[in-house]
């Protein structure tokens, strides 16, 4: 392992900090915004995903959006209970299976969408279209750079 200095070590965690608190700061308009719609942050993240990526496989679901596979049941279950989804099995493979937008799903995601995109774009609206880009590039690169380092 490499050996770091005193200034690079506190510069990984004053930026650790920075990091964490604008996240925190930026999601918690994602989660205001599903609150308002009636869900909770885990059940709008469910819905959000099929709407903008289409059917997904139930265990799809939960690495997707970094779950817990028995929070994905139970959420799946409650957005099913509610007729926002429904689980259809893979014709081809019977171990899979699906969940899709319902019709009422469909229809309530493509009034409330355009609302929670706006909300998001206002939450970054802190920076230009290329600071934003350049923060996307600089996150993506320092995600897989540590998701690397975790199998080393």
């Amino acid at each position: 392992m490499r050996s770091y200095t005193e200034e690079e070590l506190q510069n990984a965690l004053n930026l650790f900090k920075t990091f964490a608190r604008a996240f925190k700061s930026i999601s918690e308009h994602s989660i205001r915004d599903s609150k308002e719609h009636g869900f909770n942050p885990t059940e709008f993240a469910v819905l959000e995903l099929l709407f903008t990526k289409g059917p997904q496989k139930l265990q799809q679901i939960g690495s997707r959006l970094l779950l817990v596979s028995g929070n994905v049941t139970y959420v799946i279950d409650k957005l099913e209970k509610n007729e926002f989804i429904y689980r259809e099995q893979d014709p081809k493979d019977k171990r899979s299976v699906y969940a899709k937008l319902t019709e009422k799903g469909q229809q309530y995601l493509s009034e409330i969408y355009p609302i929670h995109a706006v909300r998001i774009a206002r939450a970054f609206s802190g920076l230009t279209a290329e600071e934003q880009e350049e923060l996307m590039k600089l996150l993506k690169k320092a995600g897989v750079h540590s998701q690397h380092l975790l199998f080393r």
